[in-house]
């Protein structure tokens, strides 16, 4: 098999397949069918994703259809909304149709069915019905109407048409086999009388097809050559072609359905029915509360398309189903933020430090870099003044060596302006700090371990932070059969707070993203106005979740140290170990290896990987993990000396991108 064989996945291999076997590539056309009765979540985007990816590779069109088969639950709200979402994601549809766009031709083929004595008016209860259709492994039997002649049939069928009958008196059903294997072969239904408003054909009908009448015959109608899905309707796929087999014309395309794996998240819930009792309930405050999995709720949390997309590419098709990590995909996006969004100081939990040799009608405006990553983001300017902000866990009255921001008779660097020591503190009757006294040195040059970043008081702009987190404490909410998916919702999912960000910031326009230095991604909400500026937090700029997973058991004990506990391996050899294999694992891999190196940063003082700065120049996956832990020490206030400075430079000229992008990024 060829490289470029072996990097399709199944489902190009498929079409690649068919192609070779005669099928025109002008022939090739996809869709995306969303059912218009919720909101478009981050399980859709794989099936957005795969049907409009590969109408991107081969240059065929992609139908967006609106199964709008269910007048019950469909909003005019919804298509607007899953229109916006699957353009604002950086797709393009051929045609916008509807499956109500086929009522007509739908009746037509019906009326054609009965009279070839292949679907007939069912008038049985719907308990009588599921009894009759038996079990997986017991056959059905055949209901008393199944034999009603054509022309009771069609009388019948024409009354429900007209609206003589109530709900659930008649269905209209498929005669194939009520002894087959498949039980969705057994006689499916095909037609069923409901007497609901549709939001486009208004009330022109009180009978509505089935789905999966609907969807192969709307297929074909459209010449959709390849019909894509996930794979709980793999089980379908032979009523598909039952269906089709009723009504294709030999000289025209027929379609094709074949399934992948869906898209399933941890820490998060995909069914339609649940997300909207969460919105009933007030759990959250809409569809697009920043905490919904849905993609208007992405949006609003700060998500962009690229990360999204990113995402998707990188769980690939499957045809299996499993879960998904949500670090994947909070990763995809700090990586995108990383090299996109501008960097600028806020004080969240703000403790007030007063320069005390620092005059007091003095000010002075720094440059500070908007973005390391991009040099043609350029510099703004930043005030300083005699007191300022700073934040209140980046101050202790005493401290270990290893504690490198401020505390009594130690010395910090303040982003992008001087060096200071903390010299007194101010309390409250309660002992809490609330002042912290300083003097500040000209000596920028001078080393120190710790950068801090601060606003000036007087200075500084008020904002509303929402601080978010993952919506549920558990990892698979809703797969519980003792408790309900509400038992687990977090609690601290939500935290609002008042910020002091630097003035820069006035101007921020609505859904605008921004890095907050040492504390993450941030974006300008909807709800921010000139008077009352409101941030999202985004994502941390680490996945905080890791060090909260319960540690695996420890394997059992080697015969004869019964008594004895086995050393544990420091966080540096366990970096080395993974460093060394780290450029030859898959992506996907990659990625997790890369967040689990990060998480064990935390854990390495600068000593420990000072050695590692000589690495050998081949030995790239242990200089890219020395990189990782650079990064963190670097957020955590390590200071970037000549040492420091010299393994960047040199990383930086190396020829893997891998390496170059991590020294790029401290």
């Amino acid at each position: 098999m060829s490289e470029e064989r072996k990097s399709l996945n199944f489902l190009e291999q498929i079409i690649e397949e068919d192609l070779s076997n005669g099928m025109s590539q002008d022939k090739l056309r996809f869709r995306f069918p969303p059912e218009p009765n919720g909101y478009l979540h981050i399980g859709h985007t794989k099936a957005i994703g795969i049907s409009f990816g590969l109408g991107e590779k081969y240059n065929a069109p992609v139908n967006l259809r609106f199964d709008d088969t269910n007048p019950a639950k469909e909003e005019q709200e919804y298509v607007d909304a899953i229109k916006e979402d699957i353009a604002w994601l950086g797709y393009k549809w051929d045609k916008e149709l509807y499956s109500s766009d086929y009522f007509q031709q739908l009746y037509d083929w019906t009326i054609d069915l009965i009279k070839e004595g292949k679907a007939y008016v069912d008038s049985q209860s719907s308990e009588a019905m599921a009894e009759q259709k038996g079990t997986p492994t017991q056959p059905g039997v055949d209901g008393p109407y199944r034999n009603r002649t054509v022309a009771e049939n069609l009388d019948l069928f024409d009354r429900m048409k007209k609206g003589e009958f109530d709900e659930g008196e008649h269905i209209l059903r498929a005669k194939i086999d009520m002894q087959h294997v498949n039980m969705l072969m057994r006689d499916p239904i095909i037609y069923r009388v409901l007497k609901k408003h549709h939001h486009r054909t208004g009330n022109d009908w009180c009978i509505y097809p089935m789905y999966d009448w609907t969807h192969g015959e709307s297929d074909y109608i459209e010449q959709i050559s390849h019909s894509l899905c996930s794979l709980e309707f793999k089980p379908h796929r032979e009523l598909y072609d039952w269906f089709l087999d009723q009504v294709v014309n030999t000289n025209k395309l027929r379609p094709k359905q074949r399934e992948f794996a869906r898209l399933n998240l941890s820490y998060t819930i995909m069914s339609k029915r649940k997300l909207l009792k969460l919105v009933e309930e007030g759990v959250v405050s809409g569809w697009d509360d920043p905490r919904m999995p849905t993609i208007s709720g992405l949006r609003r949390r700060g998500y962009t398309p690229a990360a999204i997309r990113k995402f998707v590419e990188t769980v690939g098709v499957a045809k299996r189903d499993n879960v998904i990590d949500v670090s994947l995909l909070e990763f995809c996006i700090r990586e995108d933020l990383n090299k996109t969004a501008p960097r600028v100081m806020a004080v969240l939990n703000p403790l007030k430090v007063v320069i005390t040799n620092y005059p007091e009608d003095k000010e002075e405006w720094f440059d500070a870099e908007n973005n390391q990553e991009d040099a043609a983001a350029g510099f703004r300017k930043v005030p300083f003044s005699r007191e300022i902000y700073i934040e209140k866990e980046d101050f202790k009255e005493e401290a270990s060596n290893k504690f490198f921001r401020l505390k009594l008779g130690g010395e910090v660097r303040l982003k992008n302006a001087y060096i200071i020591k903390a010299e007194s503190v101010v309390k409250d009757a309660n002992g809490n700090v609330t002042e912290v006294h300083c003097t500040y040195s000209n000596d920028t040059a001078k080393r120190v371990k710790g950068t801090l970043h601060w606003v000036s008081i007087k200075h500084a702009v008020k904002a509303e932070v929402r601080e978010y987190d993952r919506l549920f404490i558990d990892e698979a909410p809703d797969s519980h059969q003792d408790k309900d998916f509400m038992d687990f919702i977090n609690p601290k999912s939500l935290n609002i707070v008042e910020a002091f960000v630097e003035p820069s910031l006035v101007d921020a326009k609505k859904a605008d993203r921004f890095q907050f230095q040492r504390l993450g991604y941030f974006n300008v909400d909807i709800e921010s106005t000139s008077s009352k500026l409101v941030f999202n937090k985004i994502v941390g700029l680490r996945d905080s979740w890791a060090k909260q997973k319960p540690k695996p058991q420890q394997n059992q004990p080697i015969k004869g140290n019964n008594n004895k506990q086995q050393p544990q391996r420091k966080a540096i050899d366990v970096i080395q170990k993974l460093g060394k294999k780290y450029t030859n694992l898959p992506e996907v891999k990659q990625l997790k290896v890369r967040e689990e190196i990060l998480e064990l940063a935390q854990n390495v003082n600068y000593d420990e990987v000072q050695p590692l700065f000589n690495t050998a120049v081949k030995k790239v996956g242990t200089r890219i993990a020395v990189a990782l832990i650079l990064n963190v020490l670097i957020k955590n206030g390590q200071d970037k000396n000549d040492d420091v400075n010299a393994f960047i430079e040199k990383a930086l000229e190396d020829k893997n991108e891998l390496l170059v992008a991590e020294a790029k990024a401290i």
